[in-house]
């Protein structure tokens, strides 16, 4: 049971982290991140739309304020990490591969075991042990 809420704990604080500084790099450096989805095939004006997902996801899941809530923005942020994996593939941007699949893995497995740290359950993440 301790290990689940440290390695829930840990993979939060990575995957918010990875989220974090992905938003703040988005803000500071607009005109090189436009330049970067351009050349993935996305259009520009994703940036602010995913500067606003990024924050609110991380808050959702960090605060759970409501498990519904929490349980949407795992499901959006794993669908976001996937399309990012397969774009750099697809764009044959191998350097920009690795951090979606440590999100991807991080993001797994936050979500299995958040029932072991969190006081609200999760009906669709592993019971509690």
């Amino acid at each position: 049971m301790l290990m689940r809420k440290y390695a829930y704990w840990i993979s939060t604080g990575l995957i918010s982290l990875l989220y974090l500084a992905s938003a703040t790099f988005y803000i500071t450096q607009g005109d090189t991140v436009r330049q970067l989805l351009g050349a993935l095939g996305y259009p520009a004006y994703l940036v602010p739309f995913l500067i606003t997902v990024k924050l609110l996801g991380v808050a959702a899941i960090l605060s759970r304020v409501n498990v519904a809530l929490s349980d949407l923005a795992y499901s959006g942020m794993f669908f976001h990490l996937l399309l990012a994996l397969s774009a750099h593939l697809a764009a044959a941007d191998y350097a920009g591969a690795p951090p979606a699949v440590v999100g991807l893995v991080a993001l797994a497995v936050s979500f299995l075991t958040q029932n072991a740290a969190r006081a609200k359950d999760s009906p669709y993440a592993l019971p509690r042990a």
